[in-house]
This record gives structure tokens, sequence and C-alpha cells, in this order.
């Protein structure tokens, strides 16, 4: 058995990109519908009802383009609407947050772990519980670091003002000894190399969209939904604002020309209740 179908893949800006080039990586034959909604960035600083919606309307905006599965390559959006789009939906869907917390169980050395994320993912206490649940003796560091997400979306990935921001973000992470550090936000991996410089070369940092397309490979070979292989992928990405903005970081991030990157209306957005959902099932 195979599925040509393409996978989803939904973020509140540029930061599931991460997600999207792991996907080219390690599953260079499946094809992609990404949608970003651009013009409701950042999920982080949003009520935790707003983030539900959101990610309901973005998942029901995917399954028009008949996707297999769907990645919700926001943490904010994993950590608050997680369990809800599970529920509502009969198609696999993955969050980011269970792989990220995995690998650091596996990779620390001291049993201290640190997590940065938006202020939603962080204030959802997703990580803790879920760290706590599987080792309760894990010392566990949370920082929101909610200017990432602009500094990143502007691609400002190497420069003065994000090395002093990540300094003052991240010293008391480092004060405290921690040695695997949870990127706990799609947008993070874009700023990997500062975050790294002020961290240390001793601390590992744990990028969740890499170990999330791990999770997804691992799915598609056991359901044997692969891809097979036999026609060239197709890729195809939205936004709801900014489209010449996005396909220019997109295709500097990415390292390959995009299609035209596509903008949503977003009265076509706004429009996709949350109440239709269970209409639009795929079984």
């Amino acid at each position: 058995m195979s599925d040509s179908r393409p996978i989803g893949i939904f973020d509140s800006g540029i930061g599931g990109l991460t997600v999207v080039h792991e996907v080219f990586r390690q599953l260079p034959d499946e094809s992609v519908v990404y949608f970003g909604d651009t013009a409701r960035v950042p999920y982080g600083t949003k009520s935790a009802q707003s983030v539900q919606r959101f990610a309901m309307q973005d998942a029901m905006f995917l399954l028009k383009y008949n996707v297999k599965m769907i990645v919700v390559a926001c943490h904010t959006a994993s950590a608050i609407a997680l369990n809800l789009l599970c529920d509502q939906l009969s198609l696999p869907v993955f969050g980011v947050t269970e792989p990220g917390g995995k690998a650091a169980l596996k990779q620390t050395r001291n049993g201290k772990i640190g997590v940065i994320g938006t202020r939603g993912t962080i204030h959802s206490k997703a990580y803790d519980r879920y760290m706590n649940a599987l080792h309760p003796d894990i010392f566990l560091m949370t920082q929101p670091c909610p200017l990432f997400v602009p500094l990143a979306e502007e691609g400002w990935m190497d420069t003065d003002v994000t090395e002093r921001i990540a300094q003052i973000y991240l010293s008391s992470m480092k004060r405290a000894g921690i040695d695997t550090l949870i990127l706990g936000c799609t947008h993070y991996p874009l700023l990997k190399g500062v975050i790294q410089q002020v961290m240390g070369s001793d601390v590992i940092l744990i990028d969740s969209a890499e170990e999330t397309v791990r999770s997804v490979k691992q799915v598609l070979q056991k359901k044997q939904m692969n891809n097979p292989g036999q026609r060239k992928p197709i890729h195809r990405f939205f936004v709801s604002d900014i489209p010449d903005q996005f396909q220019e970081i997109g295709e500097r991030f990415l390292g390959c020309t995009l299609s035209p990157v596509e903008q949503v209306d977003m009265e076509v957005i706004e429009m996709l209740k949350i109440s239709k959902i269970s209409s639009m099932k795929i079984e």
C-alpha cells in the first residue's frame, strides 16, 4: 500500500518551515501543503481560546487539499490545541511537544533540562506535565522568549541585538547548569547559531522539528502511507498575509525556489467554523 496525498503542515508564520526543511531532508518523496497564518502571528501572545480557534481553522483549511496527516508545526498550538484536534479529526495529527521532550530525556546527562518557547507554550506547562509524568526527578527549567519570534520573522539570525537578547533570556539557565535545551518554538531553530553561542558548546540543543518529522516517518512506514515516489512531489505554500516576505525568507531558509506563495483571504479562514469540523472528517 501507499498514499500519494500530501502532508499538511501549519504554523503561525515562517517557523514551521523548519518542519518543512526536515520533511524535504528525511522524506524527499512526500508532497507538502503548508499554511502560515502570517496575518495572526504570533500565537504565543494570544489567549488559549483564540489559539484553539485558529488551530481548528488552520487544520480545516488543510483538509480542503486532501492531506493524509497534519503536523502542528507550532509549539503554542501543540500545547494548547493538539488534544482538541486529535479528538475532532480522524487522520493522524502530530504536535511538536512530545517528540522534543522524548529526545531531551534521552540526551540529558545531568538531568537538568531547559525549555524555551513563547509565553503561550511556557504558561500551558505542556512540557512540565509530559516530562514530569515520565521522569518526576528531572529538573526542568522554562523560559518564555517572546522576542525570538519577530527576530526570526525579520531574518535577524546573527546580529548583536539578537545575541544580547539571547544572553538576557538564557542567563539564568546557563547559571543553573542545564545540559540540554529544547527549542520549544519552531521559529527558534532559525536562531540556533546564536543560542548555541550563548549557551556554550557543551549544551545540547533539541530541534523539535527534526524529532517530529522522525516520528512522522515512523508512522508513514508503519501504516504504509508513504508516497511511492513514482512522481516528483508537489509542494504548495499558503499564507494569510505578506506572501512576498514569506517567499523571500522561505527561499533563503530552505535553499530552493518556491512555487509562488499563495495568499488566502482571511474571510475564507474566518468562515471555517469549529462547529463544521465533524462534517469534514477523513476516514
